[in-house]
């Protein structure tokens, strides 16, 4: 196998979560070339990762949300670019609609995807010329690991390597300070941990001399940002800022605490010390676990406490 296109194309956690069957799969066929198909609002992820050899992005999102014809156009292109080359297969890693056309319109006679049973979107199917079965008795880095491993027959070996790499920022240094990124903003009301623990956590790091950092990305999760720093001294609400700004961040930070987010997947990916709160999503499915380097704390339908969350600090290096 000389050369393979991965159709994941969203979200951002779930497209962390697949980058270590990169590194699988070179392992297992040395010489080969892997491309990665993603929407345009994610395609920070795969460039991070050098395994990649061309990352094939579109803005699906944006067209749906603006349907500009700017977007429209970079679909378009992005279409040509994809058919560019010839693909021995074709792995679809997500099963829906979006994944499984590109999957369709890349230059390929084996297109693989999720049993019908399995997909996101049963209509997905139409794109596939063979089929696999998910492994759902493990997480979710592993279980990608696992369903590719068992599709090509081999055996996955080690522990997970994401291998992405952050650009450093250009100029100066982030903050002069040790700093914690607080990521206490979610996809869902559900996710959402106490904004009064926030402030404890946020108080127990300003007593040690690190700044508290509050990233946003709504105008709802700016007003809580500002309403955990108002209680903090020294706690700093950061401008709201794309992906790849916010990851630099992640990537110096002397700590990362957040709930179950994109942004402390990859911290932990990266092998920032990092703390994962939950509270309405599986820990044993989503939760990162990391001998000193991250852990998680809470389960499904159990908010973990205050003090809960400071010896997971400490567990990860970092004594409050």
């Amino acid at each position: 196998m000389d050369r393979i296109l991965i159709s994941k194309v969203t979200s951002f956690g779930d497209i962390v979560h697949g980058q270590p069957v990169v590194a699988d799969l070179h392992r297992a066929f040395p010489g080969i070339k892997i491309d990665w198909a993603v929407d345009a609002a994610f395609a920070d992820v795969p460039r991070w990762n050098p395994g990649i050899d061309r990352v094939l992005s579109a803005p699906l999102r944006g067209f749906k949300k603006n349907r500009s014809g700017g977007d429209l156009k970079a679909i378009f292109t992005s279409v040509s670019e994809l058919r560019r080359e010839k693909y021995d297969v074709v792995l679809d890693l997500q099963g829906v609609y979006k994944s499984a056309i590109i999957s369709f319109l890349a230059r390929s006679r084996r297109r693989l995807g999720y049993r019908k049973p399995d997909l996101g979107e049963s209509g997905a199917a139409f794109a596939y010329t063979g089929r696999f079965p998910p492994r759902e008795d493990l997480n979710a880095w592993d279980g990608l690991r696992r369903t590719v491993a068992d599709t090509f027959g081999y055996q996955p070996e080690g522990a997970p390597r994401f291998d992405l790499t952050i650009p450093k920022p250009a100029g100066a240094r982030l903050d002069e300070k040790p700093f914690a990124m607080l990521f206490h903003a979610t996809s869902a009301e559900v996710k959402k941990w106490p904004t009064t623990h926030w402030v404890s956590i946020g108080q127990a790091l300003a007593e040690r001399g690190i700044v508290p950092l509050l990233p946003w990305g709504s105008a709802a999760e700016e007003r809580e940002a500002i309403a955990i720093a108002k209680e903090v001294s020294g706690a700093r609400v950061l401008p709201r800022m794309p992906i790849a700004k916010v990851a630099e961040y992640v990537d110096a930070a002397a700590l990362v605490v957040g709930t179950d987010t994109g942004f402390v997947h990859l911290a932990s990916a990266v092998g920032r010390p990092t703390v994962m709160i939950f509270t309405a999503t599986a820990r044993r499915y989503f939760g990162v676990e990391v001998p000193g380097v991250s852990t998680s704390v809470g389960d499904e339908g159990r908010a973990p406490s205050v003090r809960e969350v400071l010896d997971a600090i400490a567990a990860v290096g970092l004594s409050l």
